[in-house]
């Protein structure tokens, strides 16, 4: 059976947590510097397992931010290709001048023989996939061109792809070593698949894209205003409003429906943390942008098949 190195801050005491991530984050990645956003209290865990020459780990923490120096990178003896594909949170990466949000159904590739920052601006449960970068070259891409971009996972061969590295991830306690290696081998082969087909996407899509991550990123920084609509986001990207349906035209939720999501999942969240008798829902619900409450209620029930006191009853939701 494959074997996994787990690494975790919950037998560790509060005021040692930070460092110790630091450290575990510079050992297992080669070389990352990171912050906390200057928060004080942490806590995380991360458990890696080995496909082959694929390195997979599952990165559950609070908010944090990781770089990679040049000097960094130049004091690299091995280099990658670095996915990181959300289950929860989202993840910014900026590299050779260009900046890729993933968030829970996309991933996003950048190179560790170069330098790069990732921000994780909200609590992160991530997969993170490390792919020998000698045996990923394709002929005829450029491999420099595709790093730091939205690779995609909405649907094509991008979408196999993350399927099969999550599906992976979950079942390599239970393969052989040589099993291991054959997934290991197929999670290359389709990244180098979609990378081949990102390297020969039209503009037009590539544009869509892009304009699907900056409006992502304005919903995430606005999304407790209660005045967050179509025509804002319009107004703060100077884009139509057709721009921003048709960015979205295609995916199994609008526009609209994704704002509304964000918030039922913030929600879900703070539920979660604040037992019964702490924070009042209807406190939650504002903070989050939600002005009628019957509206949110009504909302909560269809997304979670529960009203929000009864979910905040069940045990499992006050963690």
């Amino acid at each position: 059976m494959t074997a996994t190195t787990v690494m975790s801050t919950d037998d560790v005491a509060p005021a040692e947590r930070a460092g110790l991530w630091r450290e575990w984050i510079y050992r297992h990645f080669g070389g990352l510097d990171s912050d906390l956003y200057g928060d004080t209290e942490f806590d995380g865990r991360m458990a890696a397992s080995h496909a082959g020459d694929v390195i997979l780990t599952r990165l559950d923490a609070n908010r944090h931010r990781v770089v990679r120096t040049p000097q960094m990178a130049r004091g690299s003896s091995a280099g990658y290709l670095k996915i990181v594909a959300p289950w929860r949170g989202s993840a910014q990466v900026e590299q050779q001048g260009r900046t890729a949000t993933a968030r829970y159904g996309g991933w996003v590739i950048y190179d560790t023989t170069g330098s790069y920052s990732i921000a994780n601006p909200e609590r992160a449960e991530h997969l993170i996939v490390m792919l020998p970068k000698d045996q990923m070259a394709e002929r005829g891409v450029r491999l420099g061109d595709l790093m730091a971009r939205h690779v995609g996972g909405a649907n094509g061969i991008s979408r196999i792809a993350l399927d099969t590295m999550r599906s992976t991830y979950q079942e390599l306690p239970n393969m052989s070593e040589a099993a291991a290696r054959g997934a290991g081998e197929l999670i290359m082969q389709l990244v180098r698949l979609s990378l081949l087909e990102l390297s020969g996407q039209e503009t037009a899509v590539t544009q869509r894209e892009a304009l699907k991550d900056r409006i992502r990123d304005h919903v995430a920084s606005h999304l407790r205003d209660p005045q967050l609509s179509i025509d804002s986001i319009a107004r703060a990207l100077n884009c139509s409003k057709r721009h921003l349906f048709n960015a979205f035209a295609g995916d199994d939720v609008t526009l609209a429906g994704y704002i509304q999501r964000q918030r039922l999942e913030a929600c879900v969240r703070d539920l979660r943390e604040h037992a019964p008798g702490g924070r009042p829902i209807t406190e939650i619900a504002l903070s989050w942008g939600f002005s009628n409450l019957s509206h949110f209620s009504r909302v909560f029930r269809d997304h979670i098949g529960m009203s929000p006191s009864e979910f905040r009853l069940r045990p499992q939701a006050s963690r």
